[in-house]
């Protein structure tokens, strides 16, 4: 009951699994609770695509993410920065700045 309460994710978000597969008896995946806002942006549509190319569409359980979990950390802070400053720049009717990140594609 611990372990399925441990497993469910809140309505909006979504669980992935994060790692590299160099030897696959030594590759551990970190779990991470994302929101699904996440999928529209342009860098983790990058990811889900390179995703596609190892994992193809067809998996059990967590979505898998080939990336290091120190560059999906900072995938994920690019993200957030990004979402905080387009607050930032609506209110202040700014434009954002552009975005790019090369380390998990």
């Amino acid at each position: 009951m611990q372990e399925e309460k441990k497993n469910k994710v809140k309505k909006g978000w979504l669980a992935v699994e994060v790692g590299l597969e160099e030897e696959e008896e030594d590759c551990e995946f970190q779990r991470f609770v994302i929101p699904i806002s996440y999928l529209y942006h342009p860098i983790f549509k990058t990811l889900l695509d390179r995703a596609y190319e190892v994992y193809g569409y067809h998996a059990d359980g967590p979505l898998r993410l080939p990336c290091s979990v120190d560059d999906f950390l900072h995938l994920r802070w690019r993200i957030e920065k990004e979402s905080d400053r387009r607050r930032h720049a609506q209110h202040h009717h700014q434009l954002p700045l552009p975005l790019s990140f090369h380390s998990c594609s």
